[in-house]
């Protein structure tokens, strides 16, 4: 029974893309120490390792997640976040393809998905965790010591590539804390980016094809051989959650996955490694291999390496996943431009001067990964040639470890994003634009073989000039480098160079090698003294010829043959089996078999390897038709009993052109075979013929002619056919150079196009925000039930609520006339004059007016403004206020009815506040004027004493919330006068007491002080 990996809820969500070795080795991020540290609360992510990042220790302890995204980037964003919780510790940098010249509105669209804090990357902002930053339109986002750095666009070839330029700094900060996502998008950006991401350790993931609006990114990034998980985005947001909470990527105490007794358990897992990739993983540093392991455990949510060691053997397609991801690595075209500028400016002119004409340079790249690194040097080396002004041979000879990475390296093809790296002038001269992608030119491909091959155990090259292997040494424990450097100082000629990485060294080897470039670490090849001879390993294993598979696919080494039966072979086929070559369909030739000498010759001028101009005499017309027969027929063709002339003699020879049909003998090449059959005898001078022979001497001679003759017509046709064959090629590449305009423009065009559709997609989500606010804003506009009227500066309908349709006949179609030829039902002239005098004033306009039918309104007439504060026409509102006039009408009339009452009588009423000051009393009061006892107290009209009586009352009766009547003498005017007091509490509608009302009724007849 086959072992899952434990807490996985759907095992159909496991990584379904398979990161491809693009490196002889894995990374060595982790041989460096690591500090321990607690790995805190879940909200505070994974603690840090700043050894990672030995340039520095300020940068981000947590994990920090970079997402790019182009056209139908918008929604798998928006799904992403909608999944995301709100506190996972982790920070969040997105990078879109804008439009520069626009300001991006990503962060609004982006926050209603979000609980997180949504803001556009600020120049010298400080990375934080729960945070997502969005990149501005016009700038180019990178992170350095955790600190946000704008730069301005860096544009090649007419394209801007942001998210590979952040996701490379985000790896060189981050480490294996960098997470690198891929969302939908055209074209191919993003791809060097989680190279970069991938060969520090992190974690690469990618919008699965299946949920991609458009599917040209990810799928990029996947055929890359990079991507650990393929997923949905709203799934996402899982999956890191349980990555970056896994133990094996903790730095504190829960770190123990691989941290004791796990020796048995790495020999189990270099012995599956080494039953099904033929490969011995022990000689590479065991911190490295760990680091990568951890990765797959964190991945396949394993806890124990034990249960890991069990997943491998039942499942081989982990062993092929863990195979490349040990092989991971940073390679790209002119990495590290300071070296071969050394190489080119300083080095091998000088080399190259040794070299006789007609000689051969010879080379070697080990290590090469997916083949940048070969071709950049046979760039460098054909530039360096050009110089000298002489032909020189070069031989390229790049192997590597991993067979997936050599093919990608023979097909070399890459996405459109490596013209990031590579010059413009170098970019036309080398390459060829093929849709999204850029292929390596012939010229380039023909000096390099690429092949699978194991520098610890299989034979090296020899007698080379030149031997870089770069970043391969640093992967290699100590055993395996004492090895491998003393094979390949013997491998090189005298004065031979060698290039190694800018963090690797020969270490005790000193005295093989002397340095030429330090800080380009070129290196030229010593010769040791007689005492001192190094002590060679050679590896004695067979030739690791595998055949070249994809990454999922199991690598099963094939047994070498006997040398027995290899010397058998090779006697018979030189011996016995009939001269052939193989050559494609324009006739060149691709494989020689056997002794051709006798059919073919070279012809003078430059090199070619055509088969019809090598063709000898009496060959090339047949050879010509039946080349072309069995190309179009796909057939064997044969034309036996043909007479070819060689070095004098004439030769009978039997002629075959048959396609190959053959497993991966490749499309349109043909077999041609030579079979001979004998050596025909030189003419002799015979006697002379007897007279009676005449006539048939004569017919011969006229045969002779007329066979002269169609030899001649044939062969001005056939010299016909070339010129015309001549004349379209100079046609093909003359279309071949439109085609590739039309390739740039395209590529152009669909740059802009990506733009427009983000653009486009924001738009849209702008037009649903502004259609849900319009909804809103027209809901509320009916539920306040105010009549309103927009018009525009000519005064004319632009809009209007439902509710003023009752104020003015207005009707959908009147929207556009003006207001004045409108009938209104107010009984109010003035508002065409009224909204006139607004325009003209800016102030607002405010008057109470009455329809036909009775009905009262508050009328407001104000300017309209628009965003940018201009003035664009007026808007009228009508509030209904018929049932505030009616109760204002009332109140005149209970308020004239209380003033007849009162005078009337001999009463008093005064009201006061809770402080005791009077706020009203009745007109014309008999005692005071009505106008100098507002705001007055007791104290400004009586006496001390009878203002403290009073005051002792009235307080009592507000404290108490009870009314008290009783006799009092007070002294007005200078007279004391006899009054009945009442003192009433004063409360508002909700029953609190708000002040008190004081009546006074004047007694007459009694005279005296009297008392309270």
């Amino acid at each position: 029974m086959a072992v899952k990996p434990p807490n996985s809820r759907d095992n159909k969500h496991k990584a379904v893309s398979v990161g491809a070795g693009q490196e002889t080795a894995p990374d060595p991020a982790g041989e460096r120490k690591t500090r321990t540290t607690s790995s805190g609360r879940k909200k505070n992510g994974p603690a840090a390792d700043p050894s990672l990042n030995p340039e520095s220790n300020t940068a981000a302890t947590f994990p920090v997640i970079g997402l790019g995204a182009s056209a139908g980037g918008l929604e798998a964003l928006e799904r992403f976040f909608t999944a995301l919780p709100d506190d996972t510790g982790m920070a969040f940098c997105v990078v879109v393809h804008h439009d520069p010249s626009r300001k991006t509105i990503l962060p609004g669209l982006l926050q209603k998905h979000t609980g997180m804090k949504v803001q556009l990357a600020e120049d010298g902002a400080k990375l934080r965790p729960n945070t997502v930053y969005v990149s501005p339109s016009d700038r180019d986002m990178a992170l350095f010591k955790g600190v946000f750095h704008l730069l301005a666009p860096a544009a090649t070839g007419g394209l801007r590539l942001p998210i590979d330029s952040f996701f490379r700094s985000l790896a060189e900060d981050l480490g294996e804390r960098a997470t690198g996502i891929i969302l939908s998008g055209t074209g191919s950006d993003g791809t060097l980016g989680i190279r970069e991401i991938k060969g520090r350790g992190g974690l690469v993931m990618a919008q699965d094809e299946a949920s991609a609006k458009y599917d040209g990114m990810p799928q990029a990034a996947r055929a890359t051989g990079l991507v650990d998980l393929a997923l949905p985005p709203e799934q996402m947001p899982a999956r890191l959650a349980g990555y970056f909470s896994h133990p094996a990527m903790s730095r504190g105490k829960k770190r123990t996955v691989l941290q004791e007794k796990t020796e048995g358990s790495l020999a189990k897992i270099f012995l599956q490694l080494r039953r099904q990739t033929g490969h011995d993983f022990s000689l590479y540093k065991t911190n490295t291999i760990r680091r990568r392991i951890e990765k797959r455990l964190s991945v396949n949510k394993i806890d124990k390496i034990s249960t890991y060691v069990r997943y491998l053997t039942e499942n081989p397609a982990e062993v092929e996943l863990l195979f490349h991801e040990i092989l991971i690595g940073v390679t790209g075209f002119f990495r590290d431009p300071k070296s071969f500028v050394s190489l080119q400016e300083k080095v091998l002119p000088g080399s190259l001067a040794g070299l006789g004409p007609g000689e051969t340079m010879r080379v070697w790249v080990p290590g090469c990964s997916t083949g940048e690194e070969a071709y950049s040097l046979a760039m460098v080396l054909r530039e360096v040639m050009a110089q000298f002004g002489q032909e020189l041979g070069l031989q390229v000879f790049a192997t590597d470890i991993d067979p997936y990475a050599i093919e990608k390296a023979r097909a070399g093809i890459y996405p459109g994003s490596v013209a990031a790296d590579i010059s413009p002038e170098r970019l036309q001269r080398y390459f060829i634009k093929e849709n999204s992608t850029y292929r390596v030119k012939k010229e380039i491909r023909d000096d390099i073989v690429f092949s699978v091959q194991d520098i610890l155990k299989d034979p090296p090259f020899s007698r080379l000039d030149l031997l870089c292997c770069r970043n391969l040494l640093i992967y290699l424990d100590t055993p395996a480098q004492k090895k491998v450097i003393p094979l390949f100082h013997y491998t090189l000629k005298p004065a031979g160079l060698l290039v190694i990485g800018s963090s690797e060294s020969i270490g005790r080897f000193g005295d093989l090698f002397e340095a030429l470039d330090g800080k380009a670490k070129i290196f030229r090849r010593k010769e040791p003294s007689p005492l001192a001879q190094p002590v060679i390993d050679f590896p004695t294993g067979p030739w690791t010829a595998q055949p070249v598979t994809n990454p999922t696919s199991r690598l099963v080494p094939h047994p070498a043959l006997p040398d027995l039966a290899a010397v058998t072979q090779q006697i018979m086929l030189r011996e016995y089996t009939p001269a052939g070559v193989v050559i494609d369909n324009q006739g060149n030739i691709r494989f020689i078999q056997g002794r051709t000498g006798n059919y073919l010759e070279p012809a003078s001028g430059p090199a070619n390897f055509n088969i019809l101009d090598m063709a000898r005499e009496g060959l090339r017309g047949e050879l010509s038709s039946l080349i072309r027969r069995a190309a179009a027929t796909r057939e064997k063709a044969r034309r036996p009993d043909l007479a070819v002339k060689a070095n004098g003699d004439s030769r009978l020879v039997d002629l075959t052109v048959e396609p190959l049909v053959q497993p991966n003998a490749g499309g349109g090449l043909l077999l041609v075979v030579f079979e001979e059959k004998a050596v025909l005898p030189t003419p002799t001078k015979t006697k002379k013929r007897k007279k009676g022979n005449d006539g048939d001497r004569q017919r011969r001679e006229d045969l002779e002619k007329e066979l002269q003759y169609s030899h001649e017509v044939h062969h001005a046709t056939v010299e016909a056919m070339e010129s015309a064959n001549e004349e379209l090629k100079s046609t093909n590449e003359e279309l071949q150079s439109t085609n590739e305009e039309l390739e740039s423009s395209k590529e152009e065009q669909q740059s802009l196009n990506e733009e427009l559709v983000t653009v486009n997609a924001e738009l849209q989500a702008k037009i649903d925000e502004l259609t849900l606010v319009h909804d809103d804003m027209r809901n509320l506009l009916n539920a306040t039930e105010i009549a309103t009227i927009f018009l525009n500066q000519k005064l004319s309908v632009r809009r209007f609520t439902p509710k003023a349709t009752a104020i003015v006949n207005l009707i959908e179609t009147d929207i556009g006339r003006p207001l004045e030829h409108i009938v209104h039902n107010l009984e109010y002239g003035a508002l065409i004059k009224d909204a006139e005098n607004v325009l003209q004033t800016l102030a607002t306009r405010k008057a109470e007016v009455r329809s036909r039918d009775g009905n009262w309104y508050q009328m407001r007439i104000m300017p309209y403004r628009t965003t940018d504060n201009v003035i664009d026409g007026v808007v009228l509102t009508f509030s209904d206020i018929t049932a505030q006039k009616k109760t204002q009408e009332k109140l005149i009339v209970s308020e004239e009815r209380f003033r007849v009452a009162l005078t009337a009588s001999r009463t008093m009423v005064f009201n006061q506040d809770l402080d005791l000051r009077y706020t009203w009393a009745p007109d014309g009061a008999s005692l005071w004027s009505d106008k100098a006892l507002i705001g007055r107290t007791d104290a400004d009209l009586f006496p001390p004493d009878e203002a403290a009586e009073l005051k002792r009352i009235k307080a009592g009766v507000i404290d108490t919330g009870v009314g008290e009547r009783r006799a009092a003498t007070l002294t007005v005017q200078g007279e004391q006068r006899h009054f009945d007091l009442t003192v009433e509490p004063l409360r508002n509608a909700s029953g609190h007491v708000v002040g008190i009302t004081i009546a006074l009724v004047a007694l007459p007849g009694r005279e005296g002080p009297g008392g309270a």
